[in-house]
């Protein structure tokens, strides 16, 4: 089981991994949501919010009201992260679920 630090840790690099590629920052220029990240076996939360094409203020602590929440276990999230684990596999076999309406899902399906 990934610690709360490597799960900050992998947030904050997926946040870098998106500013970096400017093809996810052209797809999310507009897009403006919150995120809330549930880590199901450490009972913890981080949010933060996409704006400018960028994932920005990951912070510690839940969102209630978050307009997107991705519910994920620690090793998954690190996984993720790294390119271990194919997201819309995982997305399929349940490993992560993201609660979002359709057309939010939409536009992450192409940055994720």
């Amino acid at each position: 089981m990934a610690t709360v630090d490597e799960c900050r840790t992998a947030l904050e690099q997926f946040a870098a991994n998106l500013a970096a590629n400017p093809k996810s920052v052209r797809k999310l220029t507009g897009f403006q949501r919150t995120l809330a990240c549930d880590i199901t076996d450490l009972s913890t939360s981080f949010h933060g919010r996409f704006d400018g094409g960028k994932l920005v203020d990951i912070t510690d602590g839940d969102e209630p009201d978050a307009q997107i929440r991705m519910i994920v276990s620690s090793d998954d999230l690190v996984k993720l992260v790294a390119g271990e684990l194919d997201f819309m596999k995982a997305f399929s076999a349940g490993r992560v679920k993201i609660k979002a309406n359709m057309m939010d899902l939409m536009k992450l399906r192409g940055v994720l």
